[in-house]
């Protein structure tokens, strides 16, 4: 059961935690002689015995306090500031990391200092919120969705070991240098026992993503899906899309002939060739996670989640956001 009168640990418990380990106790029975639970007791001995080769009593305390005293500075910081609090209440609540908040806070006030909080103050402020409706709304807005701070199969099926692939290496070098805009990563993010499944495709100069609703995974459905989106283009921003070796893109010959956009495949087992588009993926997973039918997923949730992705400040982007630079090239 919850305990939902959780204390943190005393300096006599963690000095009972040091003579218990020497003592040669488990974990579990040091727990039960405190009254505590296993978990907090692994919790405490794993944070502290990184720093030293043996679990030290006086040295995990001063520790915790030293943290307790960063979490109390960090939290005063942001709340004493209202503006800074709505700032960072506001970013929160559409998905931008503590990282993107905090650089962006550098670039939207350059010449105001109280303005300014970096990422670990954020995590801190966060993190050391009371329990309660609001701390764990800004939890789930986090990436991880910790409670505290802290492949598909790589086997082709015979269909895809006959077609005939465009491989990553006969692919134009500059492409590689993301230099030119128009290159596209493209995949699938699949969702509840695969058998639903969203198509993603990513620029990679701007990192701009495209959420593309799929009806099926058939190889039909999926290019036709794609070719309708990458129309809707203008030409100098269609120029190639690199893939993985799924089945999917089976009649890659007939989008290439519809959108005039050369494909390329990625070695199997080798996401790192389509390491934006990976990336991505995880993004995504932050509005759909493994456990989504986007069966029944509408057309307006999937452009809200496209919507917030193209907009958050990116760190590879100096914190300018895809959809800003990605606009600039429209034209």
């Amino acid at each position: 059961m919850k305990n939902n009168n959780y204390s943190r640990l005393s300096d006599y418990e963690r000095e009972m935690i040091s003579r218990g380990l020497v003592g040669g106790l488990k974990i579990r029975q040091i727990a039960l002689n405190l009254g505590r639970s296993p978990g907090t007791i692994s919790r405490e001995i794993r944070r502290n015995i990184s720093r030293y080769p043996w679990y030290c009593a006086d040295c995990a305390q001063a520790l915790a306090e030293s943290r307790a005293r960063l979490r109390k500075k960090n939290k005063r910081k942001i709340l004493l500031n209202k503006e800074l609090e709505k700032y960072v209440h506001e970013k929160l609540s559409l998905f931008w990391s503590p990282e993107q908040i905090a650089s962006r806070l550098r670039l939207e006030y350059p010449k105001d200092k109280n303005m300014r909080a970096n990422k670990e103050t954020i995590y801190a402020y966060v993190y050391a919120l009371p329990r309660g409706n609001l701390k764990k709304e800004l939890i789930r807005s986090l990436r991880r969705k910790h409670a505290y701070r802290r492949e598909r199969d790589g086997r082709l099926t015979r269909q895809e070991k006959g077609m005939d692939w465009a491989n990553i290496e006969t692919r134009p070098k500059h492409i590689e240098s993301r230099k030119i805009s128009g290159h596209w990563e493209g995949d699938l993010v699949m969702g509840t026992r695969m058998k639903s499944a969203l198509g993603t495709l990513v620029e990679r100069k701007t990192r701009f993503t495209l959420l593309v609703p799929i009806n099926s995974t058939t190889s039909d459905k999926v290019t036709k899906a794609f070719a309708k989106t990458m129309l809707k283009l203008p030409d100098h921003l269609r120029r190639s899309l690199t893939y993985d070796q799924g089945k999917e893109m089976a009649k890659h010959y007939w989008f290439s002939e519809v959108t005039k956009i050369n494909v390329y495949f990625a070695h199997a087992r080798s996401p790192w060739e389509r390491g934006t588009n990976e990336n991505t993926n995880g993004l995504v997973r932050q509005f759909f996670p493994k456990s989504t039918d986007f069966k029944k997923i509408s057309r307006q949730e999937i452009q809200r989640a496209q919507d917030l992705l193209n907009s958050r400040p990116r760190k590879i982007l100096k914190f300018q956001t895809p959809s800003e630079i990605f606009n600039k090239m429209l034209h």
